[in-house]
Parts: structure tokens; C-alpha cells; sequence
């Protein structure tokens, strides 16, 4: 299970939304997916050095999309996140993309909610919202 404050989902979804306008577009993040018609709002869950969420939209040249770390899975604050993301995301990389519109209304249908949990295993992946 990877958790973010539904306050940093917020911020991504924004700068990716903004990032996009001011640079033509989304990125995409897988090979054969079309930027054209495929490519929109969202976020991406990513697997790597950690697992973390990050802004798709395009962006200008040398800069860097917005990160944030889930709580359980960061390695400035988690000194075991490789064994973590390994055992609930796997042990290659990986990105899944999140969809802005399904995510925000998730959140608008949940009001109290403060953090978006997301639970994978082997052949699907759950959000979910609680209240901290």
C-alpha cells in the first residue's frame, strides 16, 4: 500500500495541468500509446527509487516534473523502502498512469478524506480514500 496526502495529488494534477499548457501537451509513459489522442490529465504512480507520483504534462527544456514520495516508500525517510517497494510494487520499474478526472472525482465524492491510498498486487491496482 502507497500513501499521499490527497494536498500533494492536488499539487501534481495542477502542475501537470500547467506544465501542459505552457508546453504543448501531456507526456505519455508507455511505448505505443499515442500522445495525440492518448496523452491527458493525470498522474503517474511510478516505481523506481522509491515509489512516488509525478506530473505529466510536457515539460520545458531542463526542467523536472513535480514528485512526491509515498509516505511508506521514500528513501530520505525510509531506510527499508527498497524492501517495501519491492514487496507491494515489484522488483523491476514501473508506471502506471492515474487519470485526473476518475482521481478528482474520487476525492469530490469523499470531502473529508485527507490521504489517497493505492493498493496493488499481481493484477490490479485499488484507490482509495481515508481520513487522518
Amino acid at each position: 500500500m502507497f500513501t499521499f496526502s490527497i494536498t500533494d495529488v492536488r499539487a501534481v494534477i495542477a502542475r501537470g495541468r500547467a506544465d501542459a499548457a505552457a508546453n504543448g501537451g501531456y507526456r505519455v509513459a508507455y511505448q505505443g500509446i499515442s500522445p495525440e489522442t492518448d496523452a491527458r490529465a493525470g498522474l503517474w504512480l511510478v516505481g523506481d527509487e522509491g515509489v512516488y507520483i509525478m506530473s505529466s504534462g510536457t515539460l520545458a527544456k531542463g526542467q523536472r516534473p513535480l514528485v512526491n514520495y509515498a509516505e511508506e516508500c521514500d528513501p530520505k525517510t525510509n531506510p527499508d523502502y527498497w524492501h517495501y517497494k519491492r514487496r507491494y510494487f515489484g522488483g523491476d520499474d514501473g508506471v502506471e498512469f492515474i487519470d485526473a478526472v476518475e482521481l478528482e472525482t474520487l476525492i469530490a465524492a469523499q470531502p473529508d478524506a485527507t490521504h489517497l491510498q493505492i493498493t496493488m498486487d499481481d493484477t490490479s491496482m485499488s484507490l482509495g480514500l481515508i481520513r487522518r
